[in-house]
């Protein structure tokens, strides 16, 4: 048995999803995928998933083992992008992540220049409102909104977003204008279930951070539903700055309590430390950084 060969083929299945996926991601007959994947299986003399009617689920061992697939696999990738001179000429496949409304609205705009300047980079770019592990995922950058915690990471800022508060002319009208936090209590809220650090409700008095929540009318798992909600008159919503611009500028939502708001996020790109940087990964981190900070300094302008 090609033991890389099955550890790619594992890696396709779980990100695909399925050994269907899998094999459509590969190009492979079914019946090669699902052998592949028993045979590592048997090798491994362990499960690596668990079959059910609902789809595969990978077992305590298959994740550890996946992620050591992951890094075993990108060592290799690395070393053969070196080979080929991805090191000298950018080329190659650059995997990038960031949030799905920054993602569509500002990162993708530049990036779709930046593919234009450079021929031999093929951008996959991973737009998701969750932290996608660099490493386990085998991601070169990330844009990270908020503070970096992870000291393996190296972070160039670009900018940073607040943390607004939002209702429709429609329901101040209907259930008044709060003109302090406290008065968010008596107010319907729109919260948000399925995220790994949902919005909160903290506000700045006198230094000192505290919280106050309006009452849940409505929980959504997604900010763009959280928005439309808001903007059919239902509640409040605390959204990052850039997200609710559009409906700001228009006129359907409007800012609460803006004296009150919490300090600025950081917005930045992140990659993981490394001896010689891919020329890739350089040359979307020049290219991508000033355009972002122009498009984010002007989106401070036309917000303030």
């Amino acid at each position: 048995m090609d033991r890389f060969d099955a550890m790619t083929v594992l890696l396709a299945v779980v990100e695909a999803g399925s050994l269907s996926g899998g094999a459509r991601h590969l190009r492979a007959p079914l019946a090669t995928v699902s052998r592949k994947v028993s045979e590592l299986e048997h090798h491994l003399g362990t499960p690596l998933f668990v079959r059910s009617r609902g789809g595969l689920r990978l077992t305590e061992t298959g994740r550890a083992f996946v992620a050591a697939a992951r890094r075993i696999v990108g060592q290799l990738e690395e070393a053969e992008r070196e080979a080929a001179g991805e090191f000298s000429t950018p080329r190659g496949t650059l995997h990038v992540t960031a949030p799905i409304a920054f993602g569509e609205r500002h990162l993708l705009p530049v990036a779709l220049e930046f593919l234009a300047q450079y021929p031999d980079i093929c951008l996959r770019l991973m737009l998701a409102d969750r932290q996608i592990s660099l490493v386990d995922e085998h991601v070169d950058v990330a844009l990270r909104i908020g503070h970096l915690t992870d000291s393996t990471l190296i972070a160039t800022r670009v900018g940073s977003v607040s943390r607004v508060i939002c209702a429709s002319p429609a329901y101040l009208a209907g259930h008044g204008t709060p003109s302090r936090p406290e008065d968010l209590a008596s107010h319907d809220g729109i919260s948000f279930q399925g995220f790994a650090a949902a919005p909160e409700w903290r506000y700045r008095r006198d230094s000192a951070a505290f919280t106050v929540e309006p009452r849940p009318r409505l929980s959504v798992n997604t900010t763009e539903a959280a928005i439309q909600a808001a903007c059919a008159g239902l509640g409040v919503i605390r959204v990052l700055s850039y997200q609710v611009a559009d409906e700001i500028k228009s006129g359907q939502l409007q800012i609460l309590l803006p004296e009150f708001a919490p300090e600025p996020l950081p917005v930045s790109l992140i990659y993981p430390q490394a001896e010689v940087l891919p020329l890739k990964v350089r040359s979307f981190l020049d290219w991508t950084a000033p355009r972002l900070r122009a498009r984010m300094a002007l989106l401070d302008s036309e917000g303030s």
